[in-house]
């Protein structure tokens, strides 16, 4: 049997073919990870967060969608660049991201999902960087013997990112594994290992079907998912 991997669905204002607002999931991000033998659970946002829904569950995918709000992780104050920012999802993202920590259970945060783990566990974010890292394609140095750089195998890899915001205080209970040349954390994971977890800045979701090192973190997901 494929392990379930639960996927927090977006809040969407319409969708094609619908009448009414939707919920949903970049199709990259599902095509990845049933490419990687795993099948997609699409999670319903609703809160109060229900730990009981991950019962069934193998792993948890984090994927990126639109800004944290500020207070999530202790500022004062919101830059006028945030958008998207959602209470409800914010608040189920926070609490699945906490569960998926606190049980084990094996984790890849994407984008806006390492930001939400990152603030989970005590980190900050800049809340709007410039330049920005929108449409952009670079590549960034692991470093050697961490989970990620066993993960793809490789010290070096070229990542697609898309972001305005990034990591400022890195989560104590985290380590940096990936850094672009203006410093931004692009990957990071548990500084103890207690669990399988990667997290990227980066969206592994636009490449992985032509590129094989962008594959292999979904196929490390499930393959943990299947372990445990």
């Amino acid at each position: 049997m494929r392990p379930l991997i639960a996927l927090p669905a977006r809040f969407s204002a319409s969708a094609s073919a619908l009448r009414h607002r939707a919920e949903v999931a970049s199709r990259a991000l599902v095509e990845a990870v049933h490419r990687a033998g795993g099948e997609p659970f699409l999670m319903h946002p609703a809160s109060p967060f229900d730990p009981s829904r991950l019962e069934r569950c193998d792993g948890v995918l984090l994927p990126g969608g639109g800004d944290l709000h500020p207070r999530r992780y202790g500022a004062a104050s919101a830059h006028e660049a945030l958008y998207d920012v959602d209470d409800e999802q914010d608040a189920f993202d926070l609490a699945l991201a906490a569960h998926a920590l606190d049980a084990g259970l094996p984790t890849l945060a994407v984008c806006r999902g390492l930001q939400v783990v990152n603030a989970v566990l005590g980190g900050t974010l800049h809340q709007h960087m410039e330049p920005d890292h929108r449409h952009r394609v670079h590549s960034v140095p692991v470093r050697p013997g961490t989970l990620l750089a066993k993960t793809l195998d490789a010290e070096e890899t070229v990542v697609s990112c898309y972001h305005h915001q990034s990591i400022a205080a890195l989560a104590p209970a985290l380590a940096p594994t990936a850094r672009a040349a203006d410093g931004t954390v692009e990957a990071a994971e548990l500084a103890d290992a207690r669990a399988w977890f990667l997290g990227v800045q980066w969206h592994p979701e636009d490449t992985a079907a032509t590129d094989r090192d962008q594959q292999a973190l979904f196929t490390a997901l499930v393959q943990a998912s299947a372990r445990r």
